[in-house]
């Protein structure tokens, strides 16, 4: 998936990347924007993992977000 896409479409993928991480606030989500590196660094501290896993959580997101 395009990472612009999700991107432009923030609004539409910001409920989906909540119901993914649930420890993301509105707050947080809306400061990341849609930006990928952002979103993998809220990941990390949120959950308190390494950026290779936060970086496979956002792959299997994609994956599942492709349509």
């Amino acid at each position: 998936m395009n990472w612009d896409i999700i991107e432009g479409n923030w609004k539409t993928f910001k409920g989906k990347a909540q119901a993914q991480w649930g420890k993301l606030t509105d707050d947080r989500l809306d400061v990341i924007a849609g930006r990928r590196d952002e979103l993998k660094g809220e990941i990390q501290k949120a959950y308190g993992i390494t950026k290779d896993e936060a970086e496979e959580q956002i792959k299997d997101f994609e994956e599942m977000n492709k349509s």
